[in-house]
């Protein structure tokens, strides 16, 4: 796709979002962004009526989180709704590696939506959910992963939910001319196969990321350097010693920690997104 083209892809994309967001319209002045959290493990009940005095939205594991071999948040949804949580609704995607064995990338992740529809369905999120798919690989993805998120998306859809991708939004050099990120490289192969999906990527480069902090004033997405980003993920713990090396407000053992966490027990990484509900799933 030309670059022309492209960007038109992302101004069509981004209206695509307000749409299904409730984002500001253009009357209001000033759009609004809230302040998330996510993390692996369920850090506990009182603790998250604590993390609530911050964060207004948590991810929500349907399936076991990279690296581990059980989810503690299953169960979770209604105390976490009463407590007046939105959510990022999260399943783990899969590793490139992973894929090299497949006969069929396409039915492979069609494979991989039914598990994470019918989890979601258990935890009694509503249809039109947005689930998001967990893809921790850097740059260019492969034709074989590419077909993978094509089936993964087209059968979320068939199952009355929608699909979003979490993603990395840091440049990746390919040569000495070109660099790629797994977002763009994702809006290139998807759009305008399909426009149903949103976008929540990770860049806790500094800048643009303002580092471990919890702002009065979430930062805008669109701050990550993804212009149709949903959601960034601008602090991830614990801090990468390429990409954060230059962040300020990280611990001493190198993770992030929300101000009212004065024990350090439960480390975070930090999110603002469009949408004080950014999956739906408070509904």
């Amino acid at each position: 796709m030309g670059s022309s083209a492209f960007r038109a892809a992302g101004i069509l994309m981004a209206a695509v979002f307000v749409a299904n967001a409730g984002i500001s319209t253009p009357e209001e002045t000033a759009p609004r962004y809230y302040l998330g959290f996510d993390r692996n493990d369920y850090p506990g009940d009182d603790a998250m009526k604590l993390l609530r005095r911050d964060f207004v939205f948590n991810g929500y594991w349907l399936g076991n989180p990279p690296g581990e071999n059980q989810n503690s948040w299953s169960g979770k949804r209604e105390f976490l709704r009463s407590l007046g949580f939105g959510f990022l609704v999260l399943y783990r995607g899969r590793e490139e590696h992973e894929l090299a064995n497949v006969k069929d990338p396409i039915q492979f992740g069609g494979e991989e939506a039914e598990t994470a529809a019918q989890a979601a369905k258990r935890e009694g999120f509503p249809s039109n959910t947005i689930i998001f798919l967990d893809i921790e690989e850097g740059g260019r993805l492969s034709p074989a992963y590419h077909s993978y998120i094509q089936g993964w998306l087209w059968t979320l859809t068939q199952r009355g939910f929608q699909g979003g991708f979490y993603c990395s939004g840091i440049q990746v050099r390919e040569d000495a001319q070109s660099t790629i990120t797994t977002a763009d490289d994702i809006m290139r192969f998807l759009f305008p196969k399909s426009r149903a999906f949103s976008m929540w990527v990770f860049n806790d480069s500094c800048p643009p990321s303002p580092g471990c902090v919890v702002p009065k004033g979430a930062p805008a997405p669109s701050r990550s350097g993804m212009a149709y980003a949903q959601i960034w993920q601008f602090v991830r713990s614990p801090r990468d010693k390429q990409t954060a090396r230059h962040c300020q407000g990280y611990a001493k053992d190198g993770n992030c920690y929300s101000a009212l966490d004065s024990a350090h027990r439960f480390h975070l990484d930090v999110n603002s997104a469009t949408s004080p509900d950014p999956s739906g799933g408070a509904r």
